[in-house]
């Protein structure tokens, strides 16, 4: 499929190119890689391959890098041995590696910091001294899994995890912190009434269950300075649950997001699968201008962001065309949310955010599932 540039190409490159100040950061433009889990690092550490895949992209143009999801420093957080961990004097200097060589290329970047709870990893088995931990012991799908319910020691262990990792993180040269709190995920399992039936203060309404996720939050914000931006990423829908839904309506996702906004987050992180969807009825708004709209917040707005075709398409490797970003550029220059995220665009294609910016939409690659193989 040829993609014809949008009505004006130089309005990409206008409403794009533009800096946008997170906090204390500029960003030199409006672009940033969404977090991709790539499992390339052998033991946790991050290599000279994740390295130069990083700086490869900020020097072709991306703003803001969001690394793939790192292990907090928590004995159940992950399964893999081969996702990295942002703990361990091996794995932070092999991060420190790579936030000095995206700085050296033009960019700015954030470390995702990540705990998977109960959600088990395809082919990895659960560690049997550390079992997976989640709000209520329940998978995804709402049955009894092989972990438990966390205890308040396991909670207050999880919260010093995550400050100790953004502690880290701006101590090696990171620019800021994104915390991991969607697609069903620890965090999110405390946010999702799904999986979160805890009759403590850590469940019951909405804003409970929001308290986890805003204790560490709290713990993140008391640990870096003051400029050191915190964003959070959520989504309604989860791994396994595609139709899952944290709100109904935005009252209901206010009350949601209320709590983080005041505990510190700085920059919300809407995940959606299509970013042109509508989020509530009788609004146009996606879920990150709803988010903008009720937070005040700075917003990143995601989901198959350049790919004509959906994100499962993509996801079971029958690929998807370029696609037009004139939908995009619309909702950006009506100001509903302040950067984008591109994910599988942006793995095909490592100049996609140069193409973009350069005005040569002509030469944007399609997306094809092969490149999941080689991630280059």
């Amino acid at each position: 499929m040829t993609v014809t540039a949008p009505e004006s190409a130089s309005r990409a490159a206008r409403l794009l190119s533009r800096p946008v100040t997170l906090n204390g950061l500029t960003v030199p433009n409006r672009i940033a890689m969404a977090p991709m889990t790539r499992m390339f690092s052998p033991g946790g550490v991050p290599g000279e391959d994740v390295l130069s895949y990083y700086a490869r992209r900020a020097a072709a143009g991306v703003g803001l890098i969001v690394t793939e999801g790192t292990y907090v420093g928590h004995d159940s957080a992950g399964q893999s041995d081969r996702v990295p961990r942002f703990h361990g004097e091996e794995q932070l200097a092999g991060w420190a590696r790579v936030a000095e060589a995206v700085h050296a290329a033009g960019g700015t970047i954030v470390p995702q910091l990540w705990h998977i709870g109960m959600v088990r990893q395809q082919g990895q088995a659960p560690f049997p001294e550390a079992p997976a931990v989640g709000p209520s012991g329940l998978r995804i799908d709402g049955t009894e899994g092989t972990g438990r319910a966390m205890t308040r020691q396991d909670l207050d262990d999880v919260v010093g995890a995550f400050a100790d990792a953004a502690a880290d993180a701006e101590r090696i040269g990171f620019d800021g912190v994104e915390l991991h709190g969607a697609h069903g995920y620890l965090l999110d399992q405390f946010l999702w009434e799904g999986t979160n039936r805890r009759t403590d203060g850590y469940g019951g309404d909405p804003v409970a269950r929001t308290q986890f996720a805003a204790e560490i939050v709290a713990a993140v914000r008391e640990r870096v300075s003051a400029e050191f931006p915190v964003i959070f990423r959520y989504s309604q829908w989860k791994q396994e649950a595609y139709d899952a839904r944290l709100a109904e309506t935005p009252e209901e996702l206010e009350a949601i997001l209320a709590p983080l906004s005041a505990a510190g987050v700085d920059v919300f992180h809407a995940s959606t699968r299509r970013y042109w969807l509508p989020e509530f009825e009788g609004s146009d708004l996606n879920l990150a201008g709803w988010t903008k709209k009720l937070t005040g917040k700075q917003v990143i707005s995601v989901g198959s962001v350049g790919l004509d075709g959906d994100f499962i398409k993509a996801f079971q490797g029958e690929g998807a065309a370029v696609g037009s970003i004139d939908n995009l550029l619309d909702r950006m220059e009506r100001d509903e949310f302040d950067m984008v995220a591109v994910g599988r665009a942006l793995l095909q294609d490592p100049e996609w955010a140069a193409k973009v910016l350069g005005d040569r939409f002509d030469e944007l690659k399609p997306y094809d599932a092969a490149a999941l193989k080689s991630l280059s």
